[in-house]
């Protein structure tokens, strides 16, 4: 608790700086294999991940959570906690490898039993490093997870490449499942040089299983509320319709889940360290929170208004059916912008079990939508996923702030500023794209239309909107760190 705020801006620096460049690096990479790889190779790798995904949530049984949000961990405590995510990785190992025939069979797609089968291995390999990222996480050496981040992307991204280079199509994609979180463990035993004990059941962890079976089944509804769309239009569409949809998905949700866990790690760390104290617990919230909307919010009304030069850009010509999907499902990043916040403030506080409430309403939903759409193809799913999300945003939102001591209208407050931006942000790009010639490549002028738009974002924000004491704040707090 000493000095937490000059350790979370420290830490924020860090994440910061290394998601910026692994948005760099992942961005490239997209941009490379788009124009090697098909639709339909993405497609295939897509119908595994619906499935290993869901699994995915319970590969550390919420034991992640649990022991970060603990104010102490002892040493018996992590090896118990260790040897724990390593049984349930094998576990799932051994059920996704069993299962392969039968994702075939659903998907009618005989080359997914090999490809389920070596994913199978990520489970085990992640499960190795979880109570490492733990130490780390709770040291706040987020310095540390930032280096190894880097690297072990670097080395999976220029495995992937170099294989889709020498034609090895959707392996190369697969590959990413296995070296990167292998690169991500040895980075983590080697910089926390720390070594599990003999395997023991500690008195506190019956504890954090329940606690972080909670968060678990949380995880894993939100998971399905936004996998259901690519498992359902994979089964009836198949790979090409898929392969062109995920895509689009991955593009609009990319840089809000990486904004998201950029500053979601540091916040639940700090805000696990002040649930005690509600006056600093509410600061501390409010602030993170009017930062990611801040950085989110525009991206949405960019994505909206030059959907077809970031397809073209981004992925190349042969995905140019892609740009409507792209363009319906802009709304959801401002969806996830004003929701996943509230996330890191109910596992904070305990409410895991409301979350738990939540998800269920949402998986209900999501699938009656995505049911109504799938008629229609990707377009149909699209319009489907995109109009539940934005339904549930203002009811989702009200459920989760009852009783925690944030006010609605401190929300409001975060959200008014950014937004009133956007529009003028919006009027100014509009204004300049009018003024560019249509022959001029996508490239610069989507250049030209982004860099309008940001330079009148950022002005508004801090002359109209009022917020410059909020940044220079930051900044004061980050020069001290």
């Amino acid at each position: 608790m000493h000095d937490l705020k000059r350790k979370t801006v420290r830490a924020g620096i860090f994440n910061i700086g290394a998601r910026g460049l692994g948005f760099i690096i992942r961005t490239l990479s997209i941009m490379i294999m788009a124009r090697l790889l098909t639709p339909e190779d993405y497609g295939l790798v897509t119908m595994v991940a619906a499935f290993t995904g869901v699994l995915n949530m319970f590969g550390c049984f919420g034991l992640f959570q649990a022991a970060i949000q603990r104010d102490e961990l002892s040493e018996r405590e992590s090896t118990s906690l260790f040897w724990l995510n390593l049984t349930f990785g094998a576990a799932l190992a051994l059920i996704v490898f069993a299962a392969a025939p039968m994702v075939s069979a659903f998907y009618r797609e005989p080359r997914l039993i090999a490809i389920t089968q070596v994913t199978a291995l990520s489970f085990v390999i992640t499960a190795a490093g979880v109570q490492h990222n733990v130490l780390l996480q709770r040291r706040m050496a987020f310095g540390i997870l930032a280096t190894i981040e880097i690297a072990a992307l670097l080395i999976a991204t220029a495995v992937s490449i170099g294989m889709a280079m020498h034609g090895y199509e959707y392996w190369a994609i697969v590959s990413m499942t296995i070296s990167l979180p292998l690169a991500t463990t040895i980075g983590l035993w080697l910089a926390t040089g720390w070594l599990p004990g003999r395997p023991q059941i500690a008195a506190r962890v019956p504890s954090m299983l329940q606690f972080g079976g909670g968060t678990m089944l949380n995880g894993f509804l939100f998971y399905i509320t936004i996998s259901i769309d690519k498992l359902l239009l994979g089964r009836v569409w198949g790979t090409e319709a898929t392969g062109l949809y995920s895509r689009s998905f991955y593009l609009i949700n990319f840089p809000t889940e990486n904004l998201n866990t950029t500053f979601g790690e540091i916040a639940f760390a700090a805000l696990s360290r002040t649930k005690d104290d509600p006056a600093r617990f509410r600061r501390y919230f409010l602030k993170a929170y009017a930062l990611v909307v801040a950085l989110t919010l525009p991206l949405t009304v960019v994505c909206a208004l030059f959907a077809d030069d970031l397809i073209v850009v981004a992925l190349g010509p042969k995905w140019i059916g892609a740009v409507e999907i792209f363009r319906i499902l802009a709304p959801t990043i401002l969806v996830f912008a004003i929701n996943n916040p509230l996330g890191w403030l109910l596992t904070a506080l305990g409410l895991v079990r409301r979350g738990v409430y939540m998800g269920l309403c949402s998986v209900c939903l999501m699938i009656a939508g995505v049911l109504i759409g799938l008629p229609h193809g990707p377009h149909g799913v699209a319009i489907a996923y995109s109009t539940v999300m934005v339904v549930r945003v203002i009811p989702a939102t009200l459920w989760a702030l009852h009783g925690t001591g944030i006010r609605v209208r401190e929300v409001v407050g975060a959200l008014a500023s950014p937004l009133a931006a956007s529009m003028v942000a919006a009027a100014a790009a509009l204004w300049v794209h009018t003024l560019l010639p249509p022959t001029l490549s996508p490239v610069l002028r989507l250049a030209l239309d982004v860099g309008s738009f940001g330079a009148a974002y950022v002005a508004a924000l801090l002359l109209i909107a009022g917020e410059k004491a909020l940044y220079l704040d930051l900044f004061r707090a980050a020069k001290s760190a």
